[in-house]
């Protein structure tokens, strides 16, 4: 008799989920963006939410909840109800975060599920237009020889460029006067009215100025170089053998989120990657959809694990860390 309880309490439970799945969504889905709207992040959230909502016959709104590199936006998601309705955009500061905070509220691994990923976008080198250096080696040299009188600008603690300046300064062995800002767009805006010399930031947010001529531009940083970028060499191949940072995006939902219900986002995803409107849009801005199979909530999973590895010791030799 209690084996016939639970049995059909089990089905009862699979039965909810399943018809919770085939009604998903029945309203808007908001996908939170965990930085300052006008970013490189919010872009690419934008371009694919719209994307997503013509598969979804849903509303897909995008909110910017920004703060402490990221975190209070995911701390947002995970304590979301798993129901798919709350996502999450978030890019590679998601694979930092475990080691630039001390008191994290999450775990970027067990509190959420993974959809897939997004786009790997390319970051540049760029400086206010009357920058002295002219060439990437150029940069490293004055940049070595001058190091108590240039600044760089990032976005904040745990943001792309934050993560790219150190490893150029762990790659060059010299420490910078960094100065950190509440987001992309206001390091953008301080660098194009020369209040700060460079900075390090995805073709997302540079491509534009780079082409008006309203900023200097260095070299990228992916192995090869970028199409919409063509006269711009690699780090790699103007003084820093090996150098290499690709920003990487993912759409997660809260942990408990039914299978069903990230199956049929993931799906979703997919569609607005094929769009040709959202691929275009990318290559007007440097980067490119991924591959289908890594728009996949296994690749992603695969993927976060593998950068949580990789950037942890490099974070801790730097000994930089966030409360």
């Amino acid at each position: 008799m209690k084996l016939k309880h639970v049995l059909l309490a089990f089905a009862a439970i699979v039965g909810a989920s399943l018809s919770q799945a085939d009604d998903f969504p029945n309203k808007p889905v908001t996908v939170v963006v965990p930085f300052a709207a006008g970013g490189p992040t919010d872009t690419v959230a934008r371009l694919v939410a719209q994307a997503m909502s013509v598969n979804l016959k849903q509303t897909v709104l995008v909110e910017n909840v920004g703060g402490a590199g990221g975190t209070v936006g995911a701390g947002r998601v995970a304590r979301a109800p798993g129901d798919g309705y709350t996502l999450l955009l978030h890019h590679i500061g998601h694979s930092t975060a475990p080691s630039l905070y001390r008191k994290l509220s999450y775990d970027p691994v067990a509190d959420f599920e993974p959809i897939g990923l997004i786009t790997d976008v390319p970051m540049t080198f760029v400086a206010r237009r009357d920058f002295q250096p002219k060439t990437m080696q150029e940069l490293i040299a004055y940049v070595k020889a001058n190091k108590d009188k240039v600044t760089y600008a990032n976005a904040g603690i745990g943001s792309a460029s934050h993560l790219c300046g150190m490893l150029f300064m762990t790659s060059i062995q010299t420490d910078l006067t960094t100065v950190p800002y509440k987001g992309t767009a206001p390091a953008m805006n301080d660098l194009l009215g020369s209040q700060v010399d460079f900075m390090c930031d995805q073709t997302t947010n540079t491509t534009s100025q780079i082409k008006g001529g309203k900023i200097k531009a260095y070299a990228v940083t992916t192995k090869t170089k970028v199409p919409s970028l063509p006269s711009l060499p690699t780090v790699d191949s103007t003084g820093l053998p090996g150098f290499e940072v690709a920003v990487w995006h993912g759409l997660y939902a809260p942990k408990g989120t039914p299978a069903a219900v990230v199956d049929r986002l993931a799906k979703a995803l997919q569609a607005a990657l094929q769009d040709p409107t959202v691929k275009q849009r990318f290559a007007d801005l440097g980067t490119e959809p991924v591959a289908l199979n890594r728009a996949t909530p296994e690749a992603l999973r695969s993927h976060l694990r593998h950068e949580i590895d990789k950037w942890s010791p490099i974070i801790k030799q730097a000994g930089i860390y966030a409360d």
